[in-house]
């Protein structure tokens, strides 16, 4: 788990095809010191990753094919900035919302208004992820936890202050770019619920596969 709060952005050194998959490196200084251990998680833009060659100053992470498939990950280049952030320590504060590291899929930068250092962005929102993002509720873009500031039928907004903008990769991103995008985690299970509630009585009243028609 993970908060959403970046703590440092990294700079990919290389990403090199290993496989049907990929190895990742990362150069990155943490705040406190401390690099992340042999096996420890790492989210890099909103993907829990595993740390496989720690070191001082970086560290290195396998990437499987079905996170190529999701994530953005595999078009990184060398020089590439990313956020970063360790799991979470159990007990310790959670100063965004949790986040799993998982991305749901991907959104687009539809449009950006400066609000004076401040600024709003408007992001496309996937038509399969639409029943888990709500007003005031939370999402993680590229490992950022974010509040939803609106919502329409094919998009949200989120407002971003001025020390988010400066800590995180976002400030590069301009209208069109694609980003990961994860859901707020109690909103899936909220979802998954009453789809099956919904199913359920479908099927109760029409016969199993109802929902199907």
């Amino acid at each position: 788990m993970f908060t959403g709060l970046v703590e440092a952005v990294g700079r990919v050194g290389r990403v090199h095809r290993a496989g049907a998959g990929a190895r990742l490196e990362v150069a990155a200084r943490w705040p406190d010191g401390e690099p992340p251990r042999l096996g420890d998680s790492v989210a890099v833009d909103g993907a829990c990753l595993t740390a496989v060659e720690p070191t001082t100053d970086g560290f290195a992470a396998d990437l499987s094919p079905e996170t190529l498939r999701r994530t953005l990950l595999g078009e990184l280049r060398s020089g590439n900035e990313v956020n970063l952030e360790r799991a979470l320590r159990l007990g310790g504060r959670i100063g965004g919302h949790l986040v799993q590291g998982h991305v749901d899929g991907l959104t687009r930068v539809i449009s950006i208004h400066d609000e004076g250092g401040f600024a709003r962005w408007r992001l496309a929102l996937p038509p399969e992820l639409s029943r888990e993002v709500a007003a005031k509720g939370s999402v993680a873009v590229q490992g950022v936890s974010l509040t939803v500031a609106a919502v329409g039928e094919d998009w949200f907004e989120v407002a971003l202050i001025p020390s988010t903008l400066q800590a995180t990769t976002l400030r590069h991103h301009r209208v069109g770019a694609r980003l990961h995008l994860e859901t707020d985690v109690l909103a899936k299970y909220v979802a998954r619920r009453l789809g099956g509630a919904q199913r359920s009585a479908l099927e109760e009243m029409f016969g199993p596969g109802a929902d199907h028609a």
